[in-house]
């Protein structure tokens, strides 16, 4: 004796469940009899975990990715501060005005290079191999 139960299914969900009744030539019956059976069983709970696992380990893949290429993008940004101001001499006072505009000029110029870079798809950190190690600290 089976029983009889009324379920209502959001029009996209009922669609699906009517075209794979059709695919497979079973009864729409059968369909959420087995996707509830399934929900059920006890090993449902353990494909479920697994799946959350899975899930998880790849969230903490990309947030290893995120923290090795903010390292990265940190070293490099702190290296070229340091040898930029142990290369650049102060300006005098004159000379401001055209370093201005010079350096306007020069920084257009970056940007529209980084520009074709990112566009082209290329990527510093791509360049640098993925099994790259933290070195050990020099001393200053």
């Amino acid at each position: 004796m089976r029983t009889r139960l009324n379920v209502y299914f959001p029009p996209a969900l009922a669609k699906q469940v009517d075209e794979l009744a059709i695919r497979r030539r079973i009864s729409r019956s059968a369909i959420v009899e087995a996707a509830v059976a399934s929900y059920l069983s006890p090993d449902g709970a353990d494909r479920m975990e697994a799946a959350f696992s899975r899930r998880l380990d790849r969230l903490t893949r990309q947030v290893q990715r995120l923290e090795r290429n903010t390292g990265l993008t940190t070293e490099a940004l702190a290296l070229f501060v340091r040898f930029w101001f142990s290369v650049t001499p102060p300006l005098p006072d004159e000379d401001h005005a055209a370093a201005k505009v010079k350096g306007r000029k020069r920084y257009e110029g970056f940007v529209e290079t980084l520009g074709r870079r990112y566009a082209s798809g290329k990527s510093l950190l791509e360049e640098i191999p993925k099994d790259f190690e933290q070195p050990v600290s020099e001393p200053d």
